[in-house]
């Protein structure tokens, strides 16, 4: 999410920073990130730590959620035409239907088209994972990104990755873990985690410290991809 979807989305256009905005989802996704390190030194994720995670992003959502409302109501109040009649609840629900069965199996067949990959290539499982099926659940942030970033508003960006990096730690993990507990392969704890950790730390320097992140730091990014992926 950091290294690729950022990265090609400040190639397409520079994206303009603003740390102010998203320091609550900064510092969630990094207390997400360091709670990840003791879970994988366990070997294992349990349905507990499962179940500790995904009640942290329900509590989380739910003040996330109070605090937007609070914002809205003050500007609505500085701006009573800013109300927009809403779209009906039955074609909305019904949006939400149909993406999800969508989602459902075209999840089934990318995973069982995944291990058919990994056995006839003779490549782990983990690196499929880490590369083919990453890449491919990562389409929705990549295509919103760049459509945003063709448009010349690439910040949108920022609270795209930052919001789906907190979902999979703490929603598709926590969730995952309850309903089966998930084993940990050691090369996650020594290898891929330490790089998640000094990325998101990075991505924190650059969201804190700068305007924007321009081409340059995206190319870098892309960079910084490749070389995990043959690395991996």
């Amino acid at each position: 999410n950091v290294l690729l979807i950022l990265g090609m989305t400040a190639l397409v256009w520079p994206i303009r920073v603003s740390g102010a905005e998203v320091r609550n989802d900064v510092i969630f996704m990094l207390v997400g990130t360091f709670f990840l390190v003791p879970l994988f030194a366990l070997g294992e994720i349990g349905r507990w730590a499962g179940a500790v995670l995904f009640v942290a992003l329900v509590f989380y959502l739910v003040w996330t959620f109070l605090s937007s409302r609070d914002a809205d109501d003050a500007d609505d109040a500085d701006d009573p035409a800013h109300d927009v009649a809403p779209k009906s609840p039955l074609v909305s629900l019904l949006w939400v239907g149909g993406g999800l069965a969508g989602l459902l199996f075209g999840a089934k067949f990318l995973v069982e088209g995944s291990v058919s990959v990994a056995r006839d290539f003779g490549v782990s499982e983990a690196f499929i994972g880490l590369t083919v099926v990453a890449m491919g659940t990562s389409l929705p942030e990549l295509a919103t990104s760049l459509i945003a970033a063709f448009r010349r508003h690439s910040e949108i960006a920022i609270g795209n990755i930052l919001g789906s990096n907190i979902f999979n730690i703490f929603g598709i993990l926590g969730l995952t873990a309850v309903i089966s507990p998930i084993s940990v392969a050691p090369r996650f704890l020594t290898f891929d985690l330490p790089i998640m950790i000094a990325v998101s730390l990075a991505l924190v320097g650059l969201l804190l410290t700068r305007p924007q992140i321009g081409r340059a730091i995206g190319g870098l990014m892309l960079l910084a991809y490749v070389a995990y992926v043959i690395a991996a």
